[in-house]
């Protein structure tokens, strides 16, 4: 028996995956709770991430060896490109960071304001709370990729997006580490597309930091920036 149809079946859910098989599982069953469309593009992983994805309901690409988060990405979007009725994509964190219904307020906030990109920002409200040296680091990313790519964004770095199609289909990510992020913003500056932000909340729960996710990765969007 086919499942009654939702609002977000038009949704595709596309998850990078690296080595996050601790907690994998419980963000795709979280994710599938309300979409029921998720795809996890495992990218080289030395764990049991990909089956943890796979038994929680996703669709599961693999890379045969770590391309790159923004390689992962364009991999998602060619698999959601080929899914019928697909029209939107949602750009999801797999280590737990990302809220379900940030994304659901993202969509409706698209839909009813016509827009093609929403993105996800940790700086329009207080609910996120970022260490100083972590915002200072996103606060210069961001100005940086603001003054290079003609946007006005107050975060430009947060994985958290909602595309429509017809801006996926132009899309095309060549930088695969964390430079991808400033690559995408800047194509959907080039579109000259409808976009807008949402609020957001990003977990920083021990898992992430526990990685060093805290800090470094964001040293490594400004520096990537700079090479760039």
């Amino acid at each position: 028996m086919n499942a009654a149809p939702t609002p977000t079946d038009d949704v595709w859910l596309v998850i990078p995956l690296f080595n996050e098989g601790e907690v994998i599982g419980d963000v795709v069953r979280d994710a599938r709770s309300t979409f029921r469309h998720v795809v996890v593009v495992d990218d080289g992983s030395a764990d049991d991430g990909a089956e943890q994805a796979a038994r929680a309901g996703a669709a599961v690409v693999r890379h045969p060896v770590n391309l790159g988060q923004g390689a992962a990405l364009q991999t998602g979007f060619e698999y959601a490109l080929g899914r019928p009725g697909m029209q939107w994509v949602v750009t999801f964190d797999a280590d737990g960071q990302h809220q379900v219904s940030d994304v659901l307020e993202m969509l409706e906030q698209a839909r009813a304001q016509d827009l093609q990109v929403v993105f996800g920002s940790r700086f329009l409200d207080d609910r996120t709370t970022p260490g100083w040296a972590k915002k200072v680091v996103l606060r210069l990313a961001v100005g940086y990729t603001n003054m290079t790519t003609g946007t006005k964004l107050t975060d430009a770095h947060n994985g958290l997006r909602v595309l429509r199609r017809d801006v996926v289909e132009r899309l095309d990510i060549t930088q695969n580490r964390m430079a991808h992020a400033s690559e995408i913003v800047a194509q959907i500056g080039a579109m000259h597309v409808r976009y807008g932000e949402s609020p957001v909340h990003i977990l920083y729960t021990d898992y992430a930091r526990s990685k060093g996710q805290s800090l470094w990765n964001s040293v490594n969007i400004l520096v990537e920036l700079i090479l760039r």
